[in-house]
């Protein structure tokens, strides 16, 4: 009597061959500089979609500004106005598909940048939450610095120290941002990609390529800095721009083409 033979092995699940970080290019210290002239090109191609987004940015600028005024609360002015530095690349979202659709050949339109801010509501949620905890703490490490650092304005080293290690404070928690967001968003707009992979690679290019984002630092801080001096009409077009640029940083950069495209 043949005993029945042992049930076969299941075969082993397929592996994700992917690498965890995305790979990314070793890039020239200007090319940021070409990254604003193509996203100068996308901003003339797509002028209507741009104003659009551009008079949404410098609505809520305004709006978020006259409500800290009306409260009287310039410490408070400052922290929403350095929230809304930090949020702003969810804002880009939109933006990035209308670089996306000209890239592909196609007239952008904005039920295309609300599809897919749909598509990507959730990633962008887990960056905007993380976004939240480091505004959280960058806020409470400047109490902590005013607290052991109290402000004398008739002690002029003490004000110095203030403002030296304060600025220092921010300068981390910027920079970490920065890190996280410099194509982490472009490239969930663009790929099936969850968000960890996407902050982890943007990080990992960023240090990559050090001389050339602070170069796009650079340019980012100063165009910003324009679009607040002009009562913060010029975001309206700053915006924009920086979001078409950084869109093509991203094409430049990393090498996304193992994950699937969106649709």
């Amino acid at each position: 009597m043949h005993e029945p033979a042992p049930p076969a092995a299941p075969e082993p699940a397929a592996t994700d061959d992917r690498p965890f970080v995305v790979p990314c290019t070793d890039l020239h210290p200007f090319a940021p500089l070409r990254w604003l002239r193509l996203g100068w090109r996308d901003l003339c191609a797509a002028p209507g979609l741009s104003a659009v987004f551009g008079l949404v940015i410098v609505a809520v600028s305004i709006a978020v500004s006259a409500l800290a005024w009306s409260l009287g609360r310039f410490a408070l002015l400052a922290t929403l106005l350095s929230g809304f530095v930090f949020i702003a690349p969810l804002l880009a979202v939109g933006l990035y598909c209308v670089s996306r659709g000209l890239a592909a050949g196609r007239r952008p339109t904005l039920a295309d940048s609300f599809t897919l801010a749909r598509r990507v509501v959730g990633q962008a949620g887990v960056f905007a939450l993380a976004q939240l905890v480091i505004l959280l703490v960058w806020s409470r490490a400047g109490m902590m610095v005013n607290a052991f650092f109290p402000v004398d304005a008739s002690n002029l080293h003490g004000l110095l120290e203030f403002l030296l290690i304060g600025s220092a404070v921010g300068s981390l928690f910027a920079a970490i941002t920065f890190a996280t967001a410099a194509f982490s968003l472009p490239m969930i707009a663009d790929r099936e990609v969850d968000m960890v992979t996407a902050c982890v690679s943007s990080i990992h290019a960023v240090m990559r390529n050090k001389i050339t984002m602070l170069v796009w630092v650079g340019l980012i801080v100063v165009l910003t800095a324009v679009g607040f001096a002009t009562a913060f009409l010029g975001l309206g077009l700053v915006m924009p721009w920086l979001a078409y640029a950084a869109w093509h940083g991203y094409r430049e950069t990393l090498d996304a083409s193992s994950w699937p495209a969106l649709d």
